[in-house]
């Protein structure tokens, strides 16, 4: 998460909602290690455990990445605008992250070779899709696992368990799609990682 400060952001949000580290962690379900680790930047989070501690909270992704200032309606968007909101391996770049009341996320991701949306299946409100840009991912949503190519599309609702893989041995490049966004809730669901 390149440019970003998460360990000092991820502290001042937790410092002006009067929380501990002990206290942050205990309602995240994540060790105080992690908390202090993070918030230090000797750690990187993966996507879905910095979306876990900051549902604790609650603050969303896009709130977390927006820092405090507020966004006028932008319309254009080079690719050095787009928030980087992956873990260090998977990159997913959201666009129009600051953007005032924002009723849907498109994100264009990047999962290396072996990249993994983790063992436990992904559920939240809402539906998404996307278009594989380059690349093959092996897509599970409930019991049908397809591996899809470039030019293969996807859609499906979001509260069926789902999961991401990248079996091949090239980058696999995705433009996605959902709505309601999930990177603009408090709620407690996550997307990938």
């Amino acid at each position: 998460m390149s440019g970003f400060d998460v360990g000092n952001r991820l502290k001042q949000m937790r410092l002006s909602r009067e929380l501990s580290q002990r206290e942050l962690a205990k309602r995240a379900g994540v060790t105080n290690s992690t908390i202090s680790l993070i918030e230090q930047n000797s750690v990187s989070p993966s996507v879905s455990s910095l979306k876990k501690i900051l549902d604790a909270m609650p603050v969303s992704i896009s709130e977390f990445f927006a820092g405090e200032s507020a966004s006028q309606e932008q319309v254009f968007y080079r690719s050095e605008d787009l928030t980087e909101i992956g873990d260090g391996t998977l990159s997913w770049k959201l666009v129009g992250a600051r953007r005032p009341n924002r009723s849907m996320s498109i994100i264009h991701e990047h999962y290396p070779p072996g990249a993994d949306t983790g063992e436990e299946m992904l559920e939240h409100e809402g539906e998404e899709g996307g278009v594989i840009i380059a690349g093959m991912i092996e897509l599970q949503v409930a019991d049908e696992i397809q591996l899809l190519g470039a030019g293969d599309a996807y859609y499906f609702d979001s509260r069926l368990p789902h999961r991401f893989r990248n079996a091949g041995d090239s980058e696999c490049v995705i433009v996605s799609a959902n709505t309601p966004p999930s990177f603009a809730d408090g709620g407690g669901e996550q997307h990938h990682v």
